[in-house]
């Protein structure tokens, strides 16, 4: 096997918490040990929570020695966890190779930085997809090199840079994508269609963006309470997009506590926001602003005999995250000049 598949695992793992560790970027890690078995594969889960080459690096020590698991079990945080490792790896992965989607950091954050992690690990070769060029955290290719690991950079850089591409993107100061679920043929209305894993994965992510953008036709028809309920008791601001201001107050969605609800015939809000979810269905989708050009398909895995969605569209499916029964298409718009 080539370096393009052990770390193509990696990119499947990251994916599986992509935009979930929002401020930070998705990225995933895996460990070879010095006869090239699979000692692990990881990824970061959330912000604040050790990130994919410390993940990596604690699976792989107990694939090794599995009396670690009882002593890492005890770290409450990213940083107990760094330093439990750094007293007790027992050199198990020496001369190991490590796999990861974007180059290791080499700042103290809320986190230890990876780089001087692979060090003390004392491994061998680190393979690395997408390059780091932020202000803090770049740096962790040549550090490594410069302390005898051999390092190979850009291999996979378009799917590790495709990846990365919404951490860049809120960074930069905008990330607006679009959310729509859909049954196998295509319907979208009639009730309920994700199944309890795809609606907790949304309410995750409702959880986290700084604004939701639903349109006012579908607030008016399903009268709905846009919580995060399946995850968190915290709920997301809300912009109504609508040429009419008038709703009726008693809609479950205007009586979430802390929350701001907005109402504009103007869509711009939401991109002054760094992380924003638009909810929609046909007409929105249609009507769609160029600026979004990453949606979000829930596909379920029944049929439903009504009439499926009807748009002139070309996506690229980026990656496929199974959830439950159905699944998750991560998708890319490559029609960009169809809609103003």
């Amino acid at each position: 096997m080539g370096d393009e598949f052990y770390l193509s695992l990696a990119i499947d793992k990251a994916w599986d918490c992509q935009l979930l560790t929002y401020p930070n970027p998705a990225v995933g890690a895996v460990i070879l040990d010095e006869n090239g078995q699979i000692l692990s594969v990881a990824n970061h889960q959330m912000s604040g929570f050790p990130h994919a080459e410390l993940n990596a690096t604690k699976e792989a020590l107990e694939a090794k020695n599995s009396s670690l698991k009882e002593l890492f079990a005890t770290a409450k945080n990213a940083n107990e966890l760094y330093n439990l490792i750094i007293k007790n790896h027992q050199n198990l992965l020496k001369n190991s190779t490590y796999y990861v989607t974007l180059e290791p950091c080499t700042h103290q954050g809320k986190t230890p930085p990876c780089a001087n992690l692979i060090l003390a690990m004392g491994a061998k070769r680190v393979v690395i997809g997408s390059r780091d060029y932020g202000k803090h955290a770049r740096g962790g290719a040549e550090l490594l090199a410069q302390n005898g690991i051999e390092v190979k950079l850009d291999v996979c850089k378009a799917r590790c840079d495709e990846l990365l591409e919404p951490f860049l993107r809120w960074q930069s100061g905008n990330f607006t994508f679009f959310k729509i679920a859909l049954t196998q043929n295509g319907v979208a209305t009639g009730g309920v269609i994700s199944n309890l894993a795809s609606r907790t994965h949304t309410h995750h992510l409702r959880s986290l963006v700084d604004l939701m953008v639903i349109g006012g036709a579908t607030v008016r028809i399903d009268r709905p309470t846009l919580d995060a309920r399946l995850f968190s008791k915290k709920s997301p601001d809300i912009l109504i997009y609508s040429s009419y201001a008038n709703f009726d107050s008693k809609i479950p969605l205007f009586n979430i506590p802390n929350r701001k609800v907005e109402i504009s015939n103007s869509i711009e809000p939401a991109f002054k926001k760094s992380f924003v979810m638009i909810e929609g269905g046909e007409n929105f989708l249609k009507n769609l602003d160029s600026r979004v050009d990453w949606i979000l398909i829930y596909r379920s895995n029944e049929f439903k005999s009504m009439r499926g969605i009807s748009l002139d569209f070309r996506l690229k499916i980026m990656h496929k995250t199974t959830l439950g029964d159905g699944e998750l298409l991560w998708c890319k718009r490559l029609d960009l000049g169809i809609n103003a």
